[in-house]
This record gives structure tokens, C-alpha cells and sequence, in this order.
């Protein structure tokens, strides 16, 4: 579990197709300094497990779902990924519940600059919508953000001066994909009151 909350930003240094699958490399000076063999890392968003390392750098085996439900497999070398080691029981959870298990991917379809934050509207797929309300939460690329508004395959955030420094999100633009996950707990209702 994740809380949507940054540590670092990684950098991809390559992706290793291998059939229907592939290898991850990222170098995370921060990140990789207390993590071991088995370990889950938020890696935009997507939960991963070290595989191997090799001093700063940390290996993870990408399966052909993640490949197919994220934006993973069109990393490219020197590209920044927003890294986050697994919540510790015994902390904060200062974001929200963040499984690392994409839903979807959207695309950024337009941001405004404001004084000192930026709102940004982000594509969704429709059938994820019902999951997402004003005022709540969903991890865009692994980020924790509150929702200011939705609509039927949209949904807009407000980027906080910290949160453009911080993560990739600052220096995303029109056009650019994301990997999406909806709130657990919206999806965990859903499914109660549809079994009633």
C-alpha cells in the first residue's frame, strides 16, 4: 500500500523487452538506499517488485498486464518516474489509500497556469467516472491529488507549487498519457451496492 505521497524522482535508465513482458531499470539514489530483493515500489503509480539492484539502480520484471493497463512499457532512458516506497504501518498516511493497481490511463488535456498553481484537466475512461467526485481522491501517475471537477470522461486537479516541484506532473503537457487509479474505497461501494 502507498499514500500517494512522492519520495523521489527516478530516472529511467532503460526498458528490456522480453516477449510479452520486460525488465525495468530505474536509477533511485534515495529510494534504493534502504530497499531490498522483494521489496514494492510505486513506479508511476504501478506497484513493482525489486527484483535485483545495483547500487543506485533498481530492477523490476514488468508482466505483459502492467504493460498492457499502463503507460509503463513507453518509458524512455532519462525519463523521470515518480517513485514511493510502501507505506509503513507505523506512519502517517498523509495522501489517501494508493494500491499501485492501475484502473486505466488518461491523457492531460489542457492545464492552466494560475498564480501559484496550476489546474489541470486530465482524459479518463468513461467507465472509470462513476468512481470519480468532486472533492476526492485518485493517484494520477502515482500522485495523490483531490479532485476539483469531473465530468463524464474528465476530471480536473489543482497542482499545488509542491506538487510541480516534486513530481513529474510539473513538467507534463497536452498530450501526454498518465497512468490512472481510482479511489479503493469508491470501487469497494460500487461493488456492494451492485450485489444488493
Amino acid at each position: 500500500m502507498f499514500t500517494g505521497i512522492i519520495e523521489e524522482l527516478g530516472a529511467v535508465v532503460r526498458l528490456e523487452p522480453r516477449g510479452d513482458s520486460a525488465v525495468l531499470v530505474v536509477r533511485a539514489p534515495t529510494v534504493s538506499a534502504d530497499t531490498h530483493h522483494g521489496a514494492s515500489i510505486a513506479v508511476n503509480g504501478v506497484c513493482l517488485t525489486v527484483v535485483g539492484s545495483d547500487g543506485e539502480r533498481l530492477h523490476f520484471d514488468v508482466m505483459a498486464e502492467t504493460l498492457k493497463r499502463s503507460v509503463i512499457g513507453a518509458l524512455r532512458p532519462a525519463e523521470q518516474v515518480n517513485l514511493e516506497r510502501a507505506v509503513r504501518a507505523v506512519g502517517r498516511l498523509d495522501g489517501h489509500i494508493v494500491q499501485g493497481h492501475v484502473d486505466g490511463t488518461g491523457v492531460l488535456i489542457s492545464r492552466a497556469p494560475g498564480d501559484a498553481w496550476d489546474l489541470v484537466r486530465f482524459s479518463m475512461p468513461v467507465d472509470l467516472a462513476r468512481y470519480v467526485a468532486e472533492k476526492g481522491s485518485i493517484a494520477v501517475d502515482g500522485v495523490s491529488l483531490t479532485v476539483t471537477g469531473v465530468g463524464p470522461d474528465w476530471f480536473e486537479v489543482g497542482l499545488i507549487p509542491e506538487t510541480l516541484r516534486a513530481t513529474t506532473l510539473g513538467g507534463k503537457q497536452p498530450g501526454d498519457p498518465v497512468n490512472l487509479e481510482v479511489d479503493v474505497l469508491a470501487k469497494y461501494v460500487a461493488r456492494l451496492v451492485e450485489a444488493r
